[in-house]
């Protein structure tokens, strides 16, 4: 054995497994049997991990790395720049989202992009990782899809430290009165008053209703199923757009896929 083949062996005996539930974000074909698949683990965060034989018909992980499934898995973490290694995954719940519509499948999809662009590698947010399991039980189940979606917007921007200000001016600081409309930066990254308005690259005027849904949405006690107003969905949806867009600073793919109105299902 060469010294780098030791060195690589060497390094393999220190390798400790990790245990965590996870959610499936992303899987890539890598070779004839095996994926690259991203994960967002409860205990340590998102990772990226090679998973050896995945594409195997009678392969080691038995179905359970299909995209947005929940599974028990065991990652052998790398120190180095490498892939973890994802060595088991035991399916507890699969997303049954398009059996129902195409909304839910874009609804499922659309949170997948959204953790992939806002969460990092190996940072642990076990508040955002109960957020997905809750809002895909909604978009999973009967819950309203559009409301849903808004609402985890809403509260993972909170969670992750890029919530938009809705109390007071996010230039001066001073407190922006209510009003029926009320001007909103991209820029500053939130609401802002009279004053301070002219000196904004990107300001949105909005009424005054949906800033105060929005800090509905994010506050701490606000809860699932949720139920945004019919007349303020659009702007509220068009306001997060942006604002999101911003914060990641693209467009997500599955933005222009997201339902365009509130709506409550019959035929359940």
């Amino acid at each position: 054995m060469d010294l780098a083949a030791f060195q690589t062996f060497q390094a393999s005996l220190h390798l400790a497994a990790e245990q965590s539930t996870a959610i499936v974000l992303r899987t890539i074909e890598f070779s004839e049997t095996s994926l690259i698949v991203t994960l967002l683990t409860r205990e340590f965060g998102r990772v990226s991990a090679m998973a050896k034989g995945a594409r195997r018909p009678k392969g080691p992980f038995e179905g359970a790395l299909d995209l947005l499934a929940v599974c028990r898995v065991v990652v052998l973490r790398k120190s180095s720049d490498s892939l973890d290694l994802l060595t088991e995954a035991k399916l507890h719940r699969r997303f049954r989202g398009g059996e129902r519509s195409l909304e839910r499948v874009y609804g499922g999809y659309y949170i997948a992009e959204m953790l992939r662009l806002l969460t990092d590698d190996h940072d642990p947010h076990p508040n955002v990782y109960d957020l997905t399991i809750r809002t895909l039980q909604q978009i999973d189940g009967i819950g309203e899809v559009a409301s849903s979606l808004t609402y985890f917007d809403a509260q993972i921007l909170r969670m992750l430290g890029h919530s938009p200000g809705t109390d007071r001016c996010t230039d001066c600081g001073s407190k922006v009165m209510g009003s029926s409309r009320i001007a909103f930066s991209l820029s500053s990254g939130g609401i802002v008053c009279n004053q301070c308005r002219g000196r904004q690259r990107q300001t949105i005027s909005v009424r005054g209703r949906v800033i105060d849904e929005i800090k509905r949405l994010q506050s701490t006690d606000a809860e699932l199923p949720t139920k945004v107003p019919a007349e303020l969905y659009v702007e509220l949806r068009a306001i997060l757009n942006r604002y999101i867009q911003t914060v990641v600073g693209s467009v997500p793919r599955m933005q222009p896929f997201l339902p365009s109105v509130t709506r409550t299902e019959t035929n359940v």
